[in-house]
């Protein structure tokens, strides 16, 4: 599912991983990307599958596309996660490694980012076990996000190499934590979480925007990242909503203006994604299409409830429609990507 100017990009020179003390030789291996991007497949499904349980509780939508969704990330995300734990095992400190790795690192978060989603879902099915696994996987990101600020912090990474996915453990990340306590009614745990994602919405976002202003243009790799410019301010949404039913007041208007003005910002920025080739990367784009439409439906079942339901379902449509097409462009690069694979290892 990667071409290979796209590994080429994704793995430092060896005048960079030499000039680079930071960086552990380990990092630098070309699967450390990718393993981790293949998470924004079921990630991106369970976005789409929360668009359409919105739409199961606002317009009477069936469930089964909910459950499919849902199913589908879950299968891939237990398949993914073996599979990225097996790899582990047989090299060590391969975790820490992509975790410090200056692209690939916050991507780390993708897993248990998952698991929040997955369990807030199932958890209504079993409300008496369904609390300990959203626990456990919003302790595994808390810890996650610990690690990679720790790194950050401490100089593991330059300027320069800061990109848009910075912005995805520690403010989606926690927004979609918020929501996953809300979930389980833990209302005073999902504003505390909620507080987490707005500081480093407004702290890592300066830092972000900087970057991408001042020190001149992103891997193209990195570029898919841009969607987290519009993830933030979907989640922080959504869990406002959710742990704040009724009217609508001052600070979820305030967001929503938000959410225009960055989705806006995106139909700006498309010439800039036309312009990439097309690998797995482009699954980050989806969990932002989908927590999008899925505030939306919200939104107007809140604000308008007796708006025509045409407006909901087109937006609905349109993300699943976007959802399916990036996975129909995925099947072929899947089949291709072993050769390609094979002729960089040979080179």
């Amino acid at each position: 599912m990667t071409d290979t100017g796209t590994i080429a990009a994704l793995t430092p020179t060896v005048q960079d991983r030499a000039s680079s003390p930071a960086t552990p030789s380990s990092a630098a291996v070309p699967s450390g990307m990718p393993a981790l991007s293949r998470f924004g497949i079921p990630l991106g499904l369970a976005g789409l599958g929360g668009g359409w349980s919105a739409a199961r509780s606002s317009l009477g939508a069936p469930m089964w596309p909910e459950e499919i969704l849902y199913g589908a990330a879950s299968s891939l995300w237990l398949v993914l996660t073996a599979l990225y734990v097996v790899r582990g095992l047989r090299r060590k400190g391969a975790f820490r490694a992509d975790l410090r790795h200056e692209l690939a690192g916050p991507f780390a978060a993708f897993i248990p980012l998952v698991g929040i989603l997955l369990s807030a879902h199932y958890g209504q099915y079993l409300p008496a076990w369904g609390a300990w696994p959203c626990v456990a996987f919003i302790a595994a990101l808390a810890i996650v996000t610990a690690q990679l600020l720790a790194h950050w912090v401490t100089g593991g990474v330059s300027m320069q190499s800061i990109h848009p996915g910075y912005l995805l453990p520690v403010v989606p990340g926690f927004f979609v934590a918020s929501i996953g306590f809300t979930s389980i009614h833990a209302r005073d745990a999902a504003m505390a979480a909620f507080g987490v994602g707005a500081f480093f919405w407004l702290v890592m976002g300066t830092v972000v925007t900087v970057r991408l202003m001042t020190g001149g243009e992103v891997p193209p790799a990195a570029k898919t990242g841009l969607s987290a410019y519009l993830a933030a301010p979907a989640t922080a949404n959504i869990a406002w909503m959710v742990s704040h039913p009724g009217p609508v007041g001052a600070v979820q208007l305030g967001l929503t203006g938000v959410l225009v003005i960055m989705a806006l910002m995106q139909l700006m920025v498309l010439p800039e994604y036309r312009k990439l080739p097309f690998t797995q990367m482009f699954w980050i784009f989806t969990f932002p299409v989908g927590a999008t439409a899925n505030y939306s439906i919200r939104w107007l079942a809140t604000t308008a409830p007796s708006a025509p339901d045409i407006y909901a379902w087109t937006i609905l449509g349109l993300a699943t429609a976007f959802t399916l097409g990036i996975a129909a462009r995925t099947v072929p690069t899947a089949i291709a990507r072993p050769k390609i694979q094979g002729a960089i290892y040979r080179r």
